[in-house]
């Protein structure tokens, strides 16, 4: 059974967004602050120049020419980073306008990860008093409209991605979604909802996977430390990893690559030890938030993001031997359902990105295709 190989894609570039154009102005795009970026210590990899150019994903055309690399790479899924906050969606173009619309997207599927995470003024963001935009935490109305939409719309989209036949969604902050409900109960209850919903739909069920790191726990409340445990007792089906910088953070201006993915093993090691549900490992490309820094303002590289750390040394020779370590430790586990994602396809602000670069051109997509050139379609 080959390895399904998932790309997290976070959609911010392009223009027009209604949210963006208030907070930014009308013809704004993530592209900026990566076009402002400057090197912050001897060495550093900024700005970042794409290859491609400042590509509108919102465009068919320009989703087509993505999605043609992907394939070709052997990626087999885009799992967009998808918004949907109390007063409505956000950043939605790219898979509505783009992925939806253009011509070849039958070569790859796509499926949505919730990001219920508090969106901040951050691009850029000043040093301290960053402003809250958009609160993750959301009504039990607001959810079921999240449920809704995905039941009519997605789930019955060819395209969409499931797994033994059943929808993949995936939530990636479960502290915001439990303080959303106020309780386990009633979180339970809420996810619980949701699969009833779509089996009355006529889907078989939908496969509920929780992004985890660090020890989510709900005041006043006796919940289990462990993330993947706390997943469980919520009833996901999976759990996954969205990026290794969520494993780990180390306050030093540079940080080898290679401490980075050590990190990342010894969590896995330790998740699925005792983990009652399969755990979908990741591969990560890079980290470098300094894009999202003022560049007027000074950056050590040892604060709080984006002010943080820089990953060093991901080369395409290293991400190409994570991905042979990955593969190999992955392959003696024998899982059920082989699925691995990658951080990311286009995270360019925080240093983390498959699309080719000006320095690399291709050589992150060609590593992985000649590591699963069985995937290559």
């Amino acid at each position: 059974m080959k390895t399904e190989i998932g790309c997290y894609y976070f959609p911010n570039y392009h223009t027009g967004d209604s949210r963006n154009a208030i907070t930014h102005g009308k013809n704004w795009s993530e592209w900026e602050p990566v076009r402002n970026a400057i090197p912050r210590f001897p060495g550093h990899r900024q700005p970042r120049i794409p290859l491609w150019g400042e590509t509108d994903e919102k465009d068919p055309q320009a989703m087509a020419q993505k999605i043609d690399a992907a394939a070709a790479a052997g990626i087999g899924v885009f799992i967009f980073d998808w918004y949907y906050y109390n007063d409505g969606p956000f950043l939605e173009s790219a898979l509505e306008k783009g992925f939806l619309n253009a011509p070849n997207r039958s070569k790859l599927k796509f499926c949505n990860m919730w990001a219920n995470h508090d969106w901040y003024d951050i691009h850029p963001a000043p040093p301290v008093e960053r402003n809250l935009l958009y609160p993750g935490k959301v009504t039990r109305e607001t959810f079921e409209k999240i449920a809704e939409i995905h039941i009519q719309r997605y789930f019955s989209t060819p395209e969409y991605f499931t797994i033994d036949n059943a929808p993949y969604f995936s939530i990636y902050e479960l502290t915001q979604l439990a303080a959303s409900f106020g309780s386990m109960a009633e979180t339970r209850r809420a996810l619980a909802d949701f699969k009833t919903a779509a089996k009355a739909a006529g889907f078989p069920d939908i496969h509920l996977n929780a992004i985890i790191w660090g020890e989510p726990i709900l005041p006043g409340e006796s919940t289990p430390q462990d993330a993947a445990e706390f997943a469980v007792d919520l009833g996901f089906d999976s759990v996954a990893s969205y990026v290794w910088a969520h494993h780990f953070y180390k306050n030093q201006a540079q940080n080898p690559y290679e401490n980075m993915r050590n990190a990342y093993f010894n969590f896995w090691d330790k998740t699925v030890k005792n983990c009652p549900v399969e755990y979908f490992p990741n591969v990560t490309v890079g980290w470098d938030t300094a894009a999202r820094t003022m560049p007027d303002q000074p950056c050590s590289c040892t604060g709080a993001y984006p002010y943080g750390p820089v990953i060093v040394g991901n080369t395409p020779e290293e991400f190409a031997k994570s991905l042979q370590m990955v593969k190999e430790k992955y392959a003696q586990i024998a899982p059920k359902h082989p699925f691995i994602s990658i951080n990311s396809w286009n995270e360019w602000t925080e240093g983390s990105y498959l699309e080719p670069d000006t320095e690399y051109k291709s050589a992150y997509l060609d590593a992985i295709a000649r590591e699963f050139p069985e995937n290559v379609h």
